[in-house]
């Protein structure tokens, strides 16, 4: 029970960190939210499966992925503590996803049904700033990872990943951070030698 009231305060924190949320509008979020917990190696939403909650990351890492025609994986993004996670597409147009979302550590979540919470977007007016916030969050994000494929080399990309995610390397493993850089586990290794980690 207390670990309980404690990633629901934790979650709060987090909304209210975004705009000033009522209370009425807390406890209607709540009402069909519910705390899950979700292993290593399994997946929040599969590549091919029609999303229909989002969640809030209480503890625990996820990464998003994208399997091409040969089996080989490409990650998309990581997503940490204290962050929203959905197939964000699919979600809003009803479709399957394209990418797979995975617990790269056992993890904790409250997991929000998305048609119930578009009825309190239709109804209040401080969920579209919260929404406006994840997007506006997404949209740099995508737009930083862009700028780095066209105009960085790996060493560079390798860098600014540092940067990014300062202090969270020692979580993920190798391979995985070579997979979201686009190169090989062996280029990787290469960089870090030559950095002298």
């Amino acid at each position: 029970m207390e670990k309980e009231k404690l990633i629901i305060s934790s979650f709060v924190k987090t909304l209210n960190a975004i705009a000033e949320f009522p209370e009425v509008q807390i406890e209607k979020i709540l009402s069909f939210s519910k705390i899950k917990k979700i292993r290593k190696d399994e997946c929040f939403i599969r590549e091919g499966e029609k999303p229909k909650n989002f969640a809030y990351v209480f503890s625990g890492l996820f990464r998003y992925y994208y399997i091409d025609k040969n089996g080989n994986d490409f990650t998309k993004g990581f997503f940490f503590e204290n962050s929203f996670i959905t197939s964000y597409s699919a979600l809003i147009q009803n479709r399957e996803s394209y990418f797979s979302i995975e617990a790269l550590e056992d993890s904790e979540i409250i997991e929000i049904d998305y048609e119930k919470w578009k009825t309190l977007f239709n109804q209040e007016l401080v969920w579209y700033k919260f929404l406006l916030t994840l997007i506006e969050k997404g949209y740099c994000v995508k737009e930083s990872r862009e700028r780095e494929f066209l105009l960085f080399d790996a060493e560079k990309r390798y860098r600014s990943f540092l940067q990014t995610f300062p202090d969270q390397q020692k979580r993920i493993k190798q391979h995985f951070i070579a997979s979201y850089l686009g190169i090989t586990p062996v280029a990787l290794s290469r960089i870090r030698k030559k950095w002298k980690y």
